[in-house]
């Protein structure tokens, strides 16, 4: 199974980030304005926190003294030695062709989506009697991550 859900989406509020473990994998996922971005908990460099490191922004030069501040938020820094990558596509600011962190999609998928992704338990088949069914809906959004699909970017 390559999908996961993580959480509910009201429990990471714009401007916070979490570490989850899936699959033993540490992958963070950010709340940037209310658009969910994940990232691999695990700079390329030597392997530091990466997401334990400062959210920045684009800084942005077309001439000497003169910086436009942009994209608050898109940019993560790793805590060990300042390596900054970009949370959307998982490339660095300093080496974009060889130096990147695996990122992942995040959907927000509603309670009753979320419930279809959930395995059949192994060994369980049906028996004689049936229970009365009652109609349950779900009214709440969850963060799914897949970590078998690879993102376009």
């Amino acid at each position: 199974m390559t999908k996961h859900v993580l959480c509910a989406a009201r429990e990471l509020a714009v401007g916070e980030h979490r570490v989850f473990d899936v699959d033993g994998r540490s992958i963070g996922v950010y709340n940037v304005g209310g658009e969910f971005l994940a990232i691999r908990n695990r700079c390329p460099h030597q392997g530091g926190p990466l997401c334990e490191g400062v959210q920045v922004g684009a800084l942005i030069s077309e001439e000497p003294g003169t910086y436009i501040y942009d994209r608050p938020g898109e940019v993560v820094r790793c805590p060990w030695h300042a390596w900054e990558f970009d949370l959307r596509t998982g490339t660095s600011w300093f080496d974009p062709e060889h130096q990147r962190v695996k990122f992942y999609e995040v959907q927000v998928l509603t309670g009753e989506d979320v419930a279809g992704l959930m395995p059949p338990r192994p060994g369980m088949l049906p028996g004689p009697y049936r229970a009365e069914i009652v109609p349950v809906s779900v009214e709440d959004a969850y963060l799914v991550i897949d970590v078998g699909h690879i993102p376009k970017g």
